[in-house]
């Protein structure tokens, strides 16, 4: 459980919160009963479900009398889950949002405040928990508009806050994008596919492409790709590849894995990503790979590969090409 999850079961264990029936956004488990949860990021959703709790990826209707809010350290995101909070709750209603002090809570409950007023709060585990109820006052415009698909710059893309990279094309994709050849082939997968940058590329650069799987494990970023990449030859799927096999055996490979858990670096997220599509592979097939030059990939890709080259290499991101 994370601190802000601690104090979030404080202030429920001390009696200071009262626990009804209730909603939770990015869910994580609590000692709590008759919860409806919504966890988007699938390994998260998939240790809810060993929960009693009811659990889906996105929550679209109620009329609760309770809503939780677990914060994050992005900013749009909370403002979007707190509009969402919102709507889902009955008139006089209560939403209680707990975040990290690291994270960003306290310049968030001055926002809360402004536009809701507040009806208390308290402080714990270096994490802040505050609440209020729904009256006549409604969420920012901005806040709202946040809660759903997005433009990207000045581009035809959309996407939302909750996926990496949400509001723009982010600089190793943008270099792997430019050492990807024409001639990939055949049946391809995009490992952690975002919202949809790097298929979209290929199926627009890559005639010979017979199907595209575009595989992420947040459910946010397969929406967006969904409607993004409307390509009859791109099928989208909300996989863990850590924990989850992939749906076929491919051609090619391409990915741009994640290395954060929450603020902290987690090189061995990459290296899942790696063992994943080195099974995923069929003898002979391409994996294309842009990563922090920084980062301990190499000793994985000769383990897993029978060869691989650096296609480019600048002072942050190295673009790597490895054959099964």
């Amino acid at each position: 459980m994370s601190q802000a999850g601690r104090a979030l079961a404080y202030a429920f264990e001390s009696g200071t919160l009262a626990a009804k029936r209730a909603f939770f956004l990015r869910a994580e488990p609590l000692l709590l009963k008759d919860i409806d949860a919504e966890q988007s990021f699938r390994p998260e959703y998939l240790r809810l479900k060993q929960t009693k709790w009811s659990v889906v990826p996105r929550l679209d209707n109620g009329a609760y009398e309770l809503g939780l809010v677990l914060l994050t350290k992005h900013k749009e995101e909370n403002f979007a889950n707190i509009a969402r909070g919102w709507a889902l709750l009955a008139p006089g209603g209560r939403l209680v949002c707990a975040g990290a002090n690291d994270d960003g809570a306290a310049s968030l409950e001055k926002h809360v405040g402004k536009a809701f007023g507040l009806a208390d709060k308290i402080s714990k585990f270096h994490c802040r928990v505050f609440w209020f109820d729904k009256g006549t006052r409604v969420p920012p415009d901005y806040w709202r508009g946040l809660a759903g698909l997005q433009p990207v710059g000045a581009g035809p893309w959309l996407s939302q806050p909750g996926i990496f990279s949400w509001d723009r094309a982010d600089d190793g994709s943008a270099l792997l994008a430019r050492y990807l050849p024409a001639d990939i082939a055949g049946s391809v997968a995009d490992f952690g596919c975002g919202w949809g940058y790097l298929s979209r590329h290929l199926l627009d650069h890559c005639p010979a492409i017979t199907r595209l799987h575009m595989i992420d494990a947040e459910h946010r970023a397969v929406e967006a790709a969904r409607v993004n990449v409307a390509d009859p030859r791109a099928t989208v799927h909300w996989l863990d590849l850590i924990a989850e096999a992939a749906p076929a055996t491919y051609d090619a490979v391409v990915c741009n894995p994640p290395f954060h858990a929450g603020r902290a670096a987690q090189p061995a997220l990459g290296q899942g990503f790696i063992e994943a599509a080195a099974r995923a592979l069929r003898p002979g097939g391409h994996f294309y790979m842009v990563a922090n030059r920084g980062l301990p990939y190499e000793p994985l890709l000769k383990e897993h590969f029978a060869s691989f080259e650096t296609l480019a290499d600048n002072n942050k991101f190295r673009v790597s090409k490895a054959i099964r």
